[in-house]
């Protein structure tokens, strides 16, 4: 009975893995620039690889199988994210143009792609100051 329910689990989740799979195909193939393409690659891959990656560890009956399988799944899932937000902000710095039919673009005006800062809305930038953290200023130990 318990190998019936978990070759049922098992299938369902590789069902919907492939078919996110699919869609995040599809996605990349379909959608016009390269800001909405990297969101289909990056949201529905890696969502439709978790679930094949859990189906394999719901189908494994050895105990590393499974350990591996969603240490596989975490690591998906806190990497694709910030690969993203890196790819898109490359993009947007080296001026890859928007779609046609984009309706507003929150960044322009905001960021200074030559500077990589970034303006408040208020239009006060913000600046790195270079020895500054947490605690506040960092000083010489010698002064």
């Amino acid at each position: 009975m318990i190998s019936v329910i978990q070759e049922i689990v098992s299938a369902g989740l590789l069902i919907a893995g492939t078919f996110l799979l699919l869609v995040a195909a599809i996605g990349i193939v379909r959608m016009p620039d390269i800001f909405l393409r990297m969101s289909a690659a990056s949201k529905a891959s890696s969502l439709g690889a978790g679930c094949v990656l859990l189906a394999v560890a719901v189908s494994a009956a050895d105990i590393a199988i499974t350990v591996r399988a969603v240490a596989g799944v975490l690591f998906l899932f806190l990497t694709a994210p910030v690969a993203s937000h890196m790819i898109g902000r490359a993009a947007y710095m080296i001026g890859v143009p928007l779609w046609k039919g984009m309706v507003i673009d929150e960044l322009k005006g905001h960021y200074d792609t030559r500077r990589h800062t970034l303006s408040g809305i208020d239009g006060a930038s913000r600046r790195a100051q270079r020895g500054t953290g947490p605690l506040g200023e960092v000083r010489d130990a010698g002064r």
